[in-house]
């Protein structure tokens, strides 16, 4: 291990000991905080819940069964809190009550008073102890917005006891947010807390000391997380989808109730969606960088109807670093950067020089993408170099992942430096030359990669190359065995021309023709983390170097 990275590393250890000694004094402080019935506030509005209501969901809640993150929880008679979750991804979204949202299909007395049971059954098992999954800060967040949020379904037909002990557990939820916020660390999840303490706010009776309080603390977090672009700070596509469902109730509740509106708030929202737009695909799917996963097309568009921005995609998000190349009904989406700090590289991926490509409403070239319910074994082989389409040298990524219980999966090392160069050619070509050193200190090269987009949007070339510390060009390739990866999306079938070309076909009969006049051609087996009904198989290209460079190319064929 290099001195430097060492450094880092013993840096790293001590920024979390004392993060972990400051929250741990507000938890302590929090924990002293007395839960009673008599501590309780005046609910004043619902705010709106834009997120996409399944009646199906609200049918099996009301029989019993709990169908959350892949699997289903069957409690009978009983409260689904008696039961061991069957993964921690289930007790997360049980514990967030965001399932609430589906009983709004049924607002009959019977389902309503089964969720007012259910919510009932959490105050006296977990509402006073503030431990365990059920208060991790995130998890509180969601509660908190989801309680506020479908409060009229909770409450209707209620007796005064259950009312007090309603607002009094989310008075008390609220109260241990607050203690805890300041220190935990940067990242989407501490936005969502910074946004569930604005909404609490105004959406409870409160102090206008508390309400400009929570403001300025929103004001200060949108500043730190919502980079110029619109892109969020953790680099992953989805996040900007996942802040407007709970930021754009925020800002209407604001409005409505007469209040000044945060200052950052809507300046933010009208950068973000720029932003999605960037990364959206022509058939509307959003790109797999950085933990994305897929994005239902209804919940997209439950976000994407209040865009009020206009235009065509941007060509980049320089402060995200992400650059797309689009003629025709092609777009490829490339990712040039690394994470913004280590804190947030404990959810990157080791993806720099990766891409996508996408044509007519078809995906051809993907990511593997994040899984959205697995066991974080296969969340952290997600992360890997070889799990997105670009070049992977030997069993490494270009970059190494902690392996810390302490620390957490942050990346330790890899890219610190990315090189870029754009231009237009004298054809109307778009090219797009980019370099990263991920691989210099192990390897003593830089990649990089050059993809060129004619005018039409029907021919795409492409280089990978290794380049000497100096930038001059390798005369070999490292010393382990490298490939370039192109990994495929599910549906799209893979036809075999000859050793060093194929033909990749879409189900509506689109094709492109992915060729390698130098290097032969191996079709190889694949998983696709990303998928709507879980992990998958898949299969993908992969060019082996047995040179310093290998060359691609891909011909549109309708």
């Amino acid at each position: 291990m290099q001195i430097t990275e060492r450094q880092k590393l013993i840096s790293l250890y001590l920024g979390e000991a004392w993060r972990r000694a400051a929250r741990g004094l507000a938890i302590g402080r929090a924990m002293r905080l007395k839960w009673s019935p008599a501590n309780t506030a005046k609910l004043i509005v619902a705010p709106t819940d834009l997120r996409v209501v399944d009646p199906f969901v609200a049918e099996e809640i009301l029989q019993g069964r709990f169908p959350l993150a892949g699997r289903v929880l069957d409690a009978g008679d009983r409260s689904p809190f008696d039961f061991e979750p069957p993964s921690p991804a289930f007790a997360t979204r049980l514990h967030s009550f965001a399932w609430l949202r589906h009983i709004r299909s049924d607002k009959s007395p019977r389902a309503c008073a089964n969720a007012r049971a259910i919510t009932d059954s959490w105050i006296g098992q977990h509402g006073a102890r503030t431990g365990g999954e059920a208060w991790d800060h995130d998890v509180v967040a969601q509660r908190i917005i989801a309680w506020l949020s479908h409060s009229p379904v909770v409450l209707q037909d209620t007796d005064g006891g259950f009312y007090r002990r309603f607002l009094a557990s989310l008075v008390f939820q609220v109260r241990f947010l607050r203690r805890e916020a300041d220190f935990l660390p940067i990242g989407l999840k501490r936005l969502r807390v910074r946004i569930a303490l604005a909404m609490a706010s105004i959406a409870m009776e409160s102090r206008s000391s508390t309400i400009r309080r929570a403001a300025r603390d929103l004001n200060r977090e949108i500043d730190l997380q919502i980079l110029a672009d619109g892109g969020h700070v953790s680099r992953n596509p989805q996040a900007a989808v996942e802040l407007l469902f709970d930021l754009l109730p925020l800002r209407q509740t604001y409005i409505n109730l007469g209040h000044e509106v945060p200052v950052r708030l809507i300046p933010a929202i009208d950068r973000m969606y720029p932003a999605i737009r960037f990364f959206r695909h022509q058939g509307g799917d959003l790109a797999l960088f950085n933990g994305a996963s897929s994005t239902l097309a209804n919940e997209l568009m439950c976000v994407l109807r209040y865009d009020e921005s206009a235009g065509q995609p941007f060509k980049a998000l320089p402060h995200s670093h992400f650059h797309r190349l689009a003629a025709g009904a092609t777009a490829i989406i490339m990712d040039t950067g690394r994470p913004l700090c280590p804190e947030l590289s404990k959810t990157a991926h080791a993806g720099c020089l990766s891409f996508e490509l996408s044509s007519g409403r078809n995906r051809f070239i993907v990511n593997s993408g994040s899984p959205r319910f697995a066991n974080d074994k296969l969340r952290q082989l997600a992360r890997t170099t070889a799990a997105h389409s670009t070049v992977a040298v030997g069993t490494s990524s270009s970059a190494r992942i902690s392996s810390s219980a302490f620390l957490g999966p942050l990346m330790s090392s890899g890219v610190t430096e990315v090189v870029e160069q754009r231009q237009t050619g004298p054809d109307g070509s778009d090219r797009l030359c980019v370099s990263h050193d991920g691989y210099l200190a192990r390897f003593g090269l830089w990649h990089e990669r050059e993809i060129r987009l004619n005018e039409a949007g029907n021919k795409i070339a492409g280089r990978d190359r290794f380049l000497l510390p100096d930038r001059t060009p390798s005369a070999k390739p490292p010393s382990e065995p490298t490939v370039a990866r192109f990994h495929i999306h599910p549906a799209i079938s893979i036809e075999r021309i000859d050793q060093r070309k194929v033909r990749l076909v879409a189900p509506d009969g689109e094709s492109w023709v992915f060729s390698s006049p130098a290097n032969d051609l191996v079709i190889g087996e694949d998983v696709f983390f990303a998928d709507v009904s879980g992990v998958r198989p898949s299969r993908q290209l992969e060019l082996i170097f047995t040179g310093p460079e290998v060359r691609w190319f891909l011909a549109h064929h309708a």
